[in-house]
């Protein structure tokens, strides 16, 4: 089988991170597997469309850097469904904002789809913080928290159950048979909830295809930039509490048994092992075991109170997300406007 032909999407949304933005695309454009395109869509932000318009300007080599308005409503569900209509690769790749990709990500992730029975392929994302160093009581089996792989995750090239979507890539065909990213779930930035729009996905799709593979390679890996805001107990707090309410609203759409399946596990091993390395190393004097113990506690009763205020919000029909389907329309337009914006 043939390598595939892949596209980058990178979503944005606040000028902010704007060398952020530009060192993802950059950490595009140097693969040692060459992308065939990488799509910037951004999210509802007229002025950062217009800036990064104007900064990639002179690639008008289709196989460059584009630049897209969301065309959806605002999230990042919305802005990678936009990317997956305007894109042209067999398989689409997504890579977040505020991380650059190792030179080998996509040579990894291309290889993986030789198995025609693999539908989506994931890899590592570690942490830069923006302190230089992990704070002692931040637990790594926490670092979902701040988009990271977590301590607990199988090493290795490992058949899962869903890949995470800031390091992640599809087959095309995953969409054509499961729909795009479901909206009302996803990150909106900074609203709540916060994510699991790629955990609905994934369990979506292998049901309707239930010969698809899963992957993740933890030898595709990105960089992903933490914010000194997210370093702080505040914020871990806040976004366990998010993951709960997400994580009901996927048990809601297809079953707490598919739903919370890979949870379970985590929960009743991974967790324990991690509290009692905790106080292992407090009852050692080694710097941040009590607190990293106690983060655990607290992130799983956190994350627990938001899953159940989660499951009655969606019981009495409060919160509601719907899924996508990849409008075809929308990228006939798209690609007329590319073939345009070329003949011109």
């Amino acid at each position: 089988m043939s390598e595939p032909d892949v596209s980058v999407v990178i979503c944005v949304y606040t000028e902010d991170r704007w060398e952020d933005i530009l060192a993802a695309v950059a950490s595009v454009r140097t693969q040692s597997y060459p992308a065939l395109e990488t799509l910037l869509v951004v999210d509802h932000n007229p002025a950062l469309l217009d800036r990064l318009t104007k900064e990639y300007k002179e690639y008008k080599d289709f196989q460059e850097v584009r630049v897209f308005a969301n065309a959806g409503p605002r999230g990042l569900s919305a802005g990678r469904n936009t990317g997956i209509a305007a894109s042209r690769g067999e398989v689409i790749a997504f890579l977040d904002d505020d991380a650059v990709a190792e030179r080998d990500w996509l040579r990894h992730f291309a290889a993986a789809y030789a198995d025609p029975r693999v539908m989506a392929v994931g890899g590592r994302t570690v942490p830069i913080w923006a302190s230089g160093r992990r704070p002692a009581w931040f637990p790594e089996e926490f670092d979902w928290v701040v988009g990271c792989t977590y301590r607990g995750t199988p090493s290795g090239l490992i058949q899962v159950r869903n890949v995470l979507g800031g390091n992640a890539s599809f087959r095309r065909g995953a969409f054509d048979a499961a729909g795009g990213f479901a909206t009302g779930i996803g990150r909106d930035g900074d609203k709540r909830p916060l994510g699991c729009e790629e955990t609905e996905l994934c369990i979506r799709l292998s049901r309707a295809r239930p010969d698809a593979v899963l992957l993740i390679d933890d030898r595709a890996v990105i960089h992903h930039r933490v914010p000194k805001a997210r370093e702080h107990f505040g914020y871990f707090r806040t976004r366990a509490y998010a993951e709960g309410l997400s994580k009901a609203l996927v048990a809601r759409s297809v079953g707490a048994d598919k739903g919370l399946e890979s949870e379970r596990r985590y929960a009743t091993r991974v967790l324990p092992a991690g509290v009692v390395r905790g106080l292992r190393d407090a009852a050692l004097a080694r710097p941040g075991g009590a607190g990293r113990a106690g983060a655990i506690v607290a992130g799983v009763l956190t994350a627990a109170g938001g899953y159940v205020v989660g499951t009655v919000r969606a019981r009495r029909g409060g919160t509601t997300f719907s899924v996508a389907e990849i409008q075809r329309e929308l990228q006939g337009e798209i690609q007329a406007d590319i073939q345009g914006e070329r003949d011109g």
